[in-house]
């Protein structure tokens, strides 16, 4: 049996606790520049952390793409210092905003015109936090890949060549059959909802780098 998109997204999204109504998109102030802070802050730690330092920022009156840019790395590091690695976040963020600055001038129309090559070419970001700058921060209608995801497909025995591969996959999903379950929506909310499910689907049922019996079986169903 060959495992399709969809049959992965209704398994998942029927068992997921998170509440879409409340926040469709799953991802923290989607749609706004802290989705860029945010990408790149989760880098190599949890969500947690990444919420202590945004606090930070806030509490700090750094509001805005600008803020970041014009704030001196030693201040930006002391600020994000829980999400690690700060002094080279900071560098990475702190040269990432200049150069929305200089290119695009607003957050409004970074997220407008913002290509994915140019994207890839700064320092710091690898694809998926491009992915998720692009799905989240810019309302477009690509799916991320994570280390979640490549769990899940480790877990199901399936294997991709590359990133691209894997995220087109995951993209071919049926649209009809999705909109049977949850009416009719854009690609850009579903992919956002299809992401945030995989992420909160593995924070519940995979502990020590193992899935649980309840994953397991799913999985077995699944297959």
């Amino acid at each position: 049996m060959i495992l399709r998109s969809s049959e992965l997204f209704l398994a998942l999204d029927r068992v997921c606790e998170f509440d879409f109504n409340a926040n469709k998109f799953w991802w923290p102030r989607y749609g706004t520049f802290w989705v860029i802070i945010g990408a790149i802050l989760t880098q190599n730690t949890k969500w947690t952390n990444v919420e202590k330092s945004l606090s930070n920022l806030e509490n700090a009156n750094v509001l805005s793409l600008e803020d970041v840019a014009n704030l001196d790395i030693s201040s930006l590091s002391e600020l994000i210092k829980p999400s690690g690695f700060y002094n080279t976040k900071a560098k990475r963020l702190s040269a990432l905003c200049k150069n929305i600055v200089a290119k695009f001038g607003t957050f409004d129309e970074f997220a407008n015109s913002v290509s994915f090559e140019w994207l890839i070419s700064q320092k710091g970001l690898g694809l998926e936090s491009v992915y998720s700058i692009l799905c989240f921060g810019c309302r477009r209608e690509v799916m991320v890949v994570d280390n979640y995801t490549n769990r899940i497909f480790a877990a199901l025995g399936y294997e991709f060549e590359s990133y691209e591969e894997a995220r087109e996959w995951l993209e071919s999903i049926d649209r009809d059959e999705i909109y049977k379950s949850l009416g009719n929506i854009d690609d850009n909310e579903l992919f956002c909802r299809y992401h945030g499910i995989i992420v909160e689907f593995c924070k519940v049922h995979l502990k020590g780098g193992k899935f649980d019996d309840f994953a397991l079986n799913l999985f077995s169903e699944l297959g």
